[in-house]
């Protein structure tokens, strides 16, 4: 199997090397004492790699450790990939951003929008201008999170069976229409919140190529970048290298196994583009690089320069950042300085993030704390994977980012 490796010398990319080795001593002290079972961590430059670490345990019941194949759940970090088979699709004259979902899932054209009252009883309006494949891609939609526990849409989607997965049963087709027939949250394309509209834009990357999202992400996206691991599931040649899920235990905040995230033993019926991705360290490096590099890896052109460039512009209503039309989202990062692209988050304002960063970094993670940012900028590209949910348990990605930029002396 492909694997990463250290291609260059950190002085030669710009890094001090013993300030790059801080990333290693700080994050050990996470395994150490329990607050992460291991984890696998690369940082690249101008396409080259001068920090690449593993350390702790993949499976700490078996003791088996964090090794450069492990396999991860990417979660929500499939959100960027979905979107980039989206955006194949529009480069191709195949869907605009500004067409309406219903015209490729038609019960989307009746969602009502949530105006008040009790889960029990809501009062609804009409949608003042149709949902968009645009409004899927910024999570402008008005579509939510079952597991978000904050409003009475939430309590709907559960009430659907639809909070940590998708009822037995469902493919994405199915879910998506069990989705259309709830409320939306809001208006679409007046507010940012985090939900299943990247799984409802995978359903468009189906009904517009007639390929099942997994066949197309493997052909367009995966095979052309090399990126052999990943896919919906984890394949019986995988199985050894599959990382166990884990929680804190209250109290201790100590990692446990999780009662959840067993590996599944065949394809899923539900491919969701919006969490269900599972791969190496190796291949989002790839995927992460071809961000960085434009559209375009080791010969492969997945998207245009443009395309790319529009991707990492802040797309959210009248130009403001997630603190200023974004719900609240549990989550260890600020929403301050930060707005939101086509499946990225993009910084608009490093200042008000209060960290390193390079304003157009366009970066997402996943909810058993993975995470990874691209900023072409610097060329700089990062990935931390682990697994432990939730992602806001502890402050990684802000630490990680501060830890990297600070080993940045040319």
């Amino acid at each position: 199997m492909p694997a990463p490796a250290i291609t260059a010398e950190p002085k030669d990319l710009g890094f001090d090397a013993d300030r790059l080795a801080r990333i290693t001593s700080h994050f050990k002290a996470y395994v150490d004492d329990g607050r992460l079972p291991g984890w696998a961590i690369a940082v690249s430059r101008d396409g080259e790699t001068p920090y690449l670490e593993t350390y702790g345990k993949r499976d700490l019941e078996s003791g088996a450790p964090v090794e450069l194949d492990t396999v991860w759940r990417f979660y929500s970090m499939s959100k960027p990939i979905t979107t980039v088979a989206a955006m194949i699709l529009f480069e191709e004259g195949k869907l605009e951003l500004t067409d309406p979902v219903a015209k490729f899932i038609p019960s989307f054209a009746d969602t009502r929008v949530y105006s008040k009252g009790p889960a029990t009883n809501p009062g609804t309006v009409p949608q003042a201008q149709p949902m968009t494949v645009h409004n899927l891609m910024t999570h402008t939609s008005g579509l939510t999170y079952g597991f978000m526990y904050a409003t009475g849409v939430d309590h709907l989607y559960r009430q659907a069976g639809f909070e940590l997965g998708t009822p037995d049963g469902l493919d994405l087709a199915d879910a998506c229409d069990a989705w259309a027939a709830i409320p939306l949250l809001f208006q679409p394309g007046t507010e940012w919140n985090y939900s299943v509209s990247t799984d409802v834009l995978g359903r468009v990357v189906e009904v517009v190529s007639g390929q099942t999202l997994g066949d197309f992400i493997e052909e367009r996206i995966c095979r052309p970048l090399g990126m052999a691991d990943t896919s919906f599931w984890c394949t019986d040649e995988q199985a050894d290298r599959f990382a166990a899920l884990y929680v804190p235990r209250p109290g201790t905040r100590k990692a446990v196994p999780a009662p959840l995230g067993q590996r599944t033993s065949e394809p899923p019926i539900f491919l969701g583009g919006g969490g269900g991705l599972v791969g190496t360290l190796y291949d989002y490096m790839r995927f992460s690089q071809m961000i960085a590099n434009n559209g375009v890896l080791d010969g492969a052109r997945i998207l245009g320069s443009r395309t790319v460039d529009y991707m990492g512009q802040n797309h959210l209503p009248g130009g403001h950042d997630l603190a200023e039309v974004g719900r609240p989202l549990f989550t260890e990062s600020v929403f301050d300085g930060t707005g939101f692209g086509l499946g990225f988050s993009v910084v608009v304002d490093p200042v008000k993030t209060k960290n390193l960063c390079s304003k157009g970094e366009m970066a997402w993670g996943g909810a058993a704390s993975t995470a990874f940012w691209v900023d072409r900028k610097e060329a700089i590209t990062a990935q931390f994977m682990t697994q432990l949910l939730p992602s806001s348990t502890w402050p990684i990605r802000a630490e990680l980012r501060k830890l990297v930029y600070a080993a940045l002396v040319d």
